[in-house]
């Protein structure tokens, strides 16, 4: 007798990327609100529902996790645009990178990255690499105005890539002044302008 029954759906996938999910959420939560507390991989497991093991499928080490999980929620709030206008392309990513800066769990996790990266090496290594990727997306923007003539080819892209950053962490950090729309949009139109292809 032959089963005639439809085959039932594959959930492994599925409840792979369900468990991921809950471990990078579960990183980037404790890590927001950890107030000196250590983050540990058996502090993530615990908060995700997972088993260590699960965790370690997928990452080496607490690090790993962390660097995803905070490398994962900049590419949900900070789009990479491709609009064919470099001012709107910068103008979202700025404003995009400020407003998240002011949401949870983004920006208390930076905060306690940044504090507790001055007493932990690896966390530091961590900071490192999360604030060069953030660096290369901006820079491809602007690498691709200047592709379409938008900046010119002699354009110091680095320069202009730490001017952004350079404004962003000093008020995030001192907190002395906001991180609102409207700055962003005047950082970007600021950037573009002293970088205009008809400068003398």
């Amino acid at each position: 007798m032959h089963d005639t029954s439809e085959p039932r759906p594959h959930t492994g996938r599925r409840r792979n990327e369900a468990a991921r999910r809950a471990i990078l959420d579960a990183g980037l939560g404790l890590l927001a609100d950890a107030d000196g507390a250590p983050v540990t991989v058996e502090t993530i497991a615990r908060a995700a529902g997972v088993g260590k093991q699960t965790l370690y499928r997928w990452w080496p080490s607490k690090g790993a996790v962390l660097l995803d999980a905070l490398l994962d929620r900049a590419a949900q709030d900070v789009p990479a645009p491709d609009t064919g206008s470099l001012q709107e392309d910068l103008r979202a990513v700025v404003t995009a990178t400020f407003e998240s800066a002011q949401r949870s769990p983004s920006g208390p996790a930076l905060r306690t990255l940044v504090r507790e990266a001055a007493r932990d090496p690896r966390l530091a290594e961590l900071l490192r690499t999360f604030t060069e990727s953030r660096r290369a997306a901006v820079r491809t923007v602007l690498e691709r105005g200047r592709e379409r003539g938008e900046l010119p080819a002699d354009q110091d892209v680095d320069l202009l890539v730490d001017q952004f950053y350079g404004l962003f962490w000093y008020r995030f950090l001192l907190g002395h002044a906001p991180l609102d729309r409207p700055t962003a949009l005047r950082l970007a139109d600021s950037l573009l302008g002293q970088a205009s292809p008809e400068r003398p």
